[in-house]
């Protein structure tokens, strides 16, 4: 389940400004839960499913080697702030230039990143599909990928577009290779990407 704040009001009926919206995030006490700023509220999500950890490792390991000069890929958790959309995203999987980290705040800038990867649950997964699309598109970010983890099937996104989000797309079902373009110019094998056996039959419900 997605626990989401009805956008806090400063004084009056003047909403809270996204600069304060991230104040309240640092401030935030909520064990368990993933925080970040989506559509003016502030949208908690509970933590990965064991298993994804097996999925990203398989990403990080794939796309590691082919990574442009100077930059590194992350699964540690980190806030990167989108101003001019009022967004702030943690994403599970994430690339920017080393000095993107060169920072002693905890707001990394969002237009850094070079890759950006979402495993979806099913609280998560309207707003990987569309809210995030569109936003890492307009800041330029050159590949999104989105893990589907309920559908069970793949989508890169690149092409980046000031207005669309992204113009280009391509998905294929876990068990495949999905191809990755430019800045990796090279083929994500899923295989290995569905859950254990024995989760199967609750995948689409949770």
């Amino acid at each position: 389940m997605t626990l989401m704040t009805v956008r806090p009001m400063a004084s009056g009926s003047d909403p809270f400004s996204f600069e304060e919206l991230l104040d309240a995030l640092d401030e935030l006490d909520a064990p368990g839960f993933r925080a970040e700023v989506i559509r003016g509220s502030i949208v908690l999500s509970p933590w990965s499913k064991g298993y994804y950890r097996r999925v990203m490792r398989a990403v990080l390991e794939q796309l590691e080697p082919r990574l442009p000069d100077g930059h590194e890929i992350e699964l540690a958790p980190f806030l990167y702030v989108f101003p001019g959309e009022e967004r702030a995203y943690g994403p599970d999987i994430h690339a920017a230039p080393r000095e993107a980290f060169e920072t002693t705040s905890n707001r990394l800038d969002g237009e850094a990143l070079s890759f950006v990867a979402e495993l979806t649950s099913a609280s998560t997964r309207d707003d990987d599909l569309t809210d995030k699309v569109l936003v890492y598109g307009r800041a330029g970010i050159p590949v999104y990928l989105v893990l589907d983890m309920q559908e069970e099937q793949a989508t890169v996104f690149w092409t980046p577009s000031p207005t669309k989000g992204y113009e280009s797309h391509c998905t294929r079902p876990f068990g495949e290779k999905l191809p990755i373009p430019a800045p990796f110019d090279c083929t994500l094998d899923t295989d290995g990407f569905r859950a254990p056996a024995a989760d199967q039959d609750q995948n689409t419900a949770s």
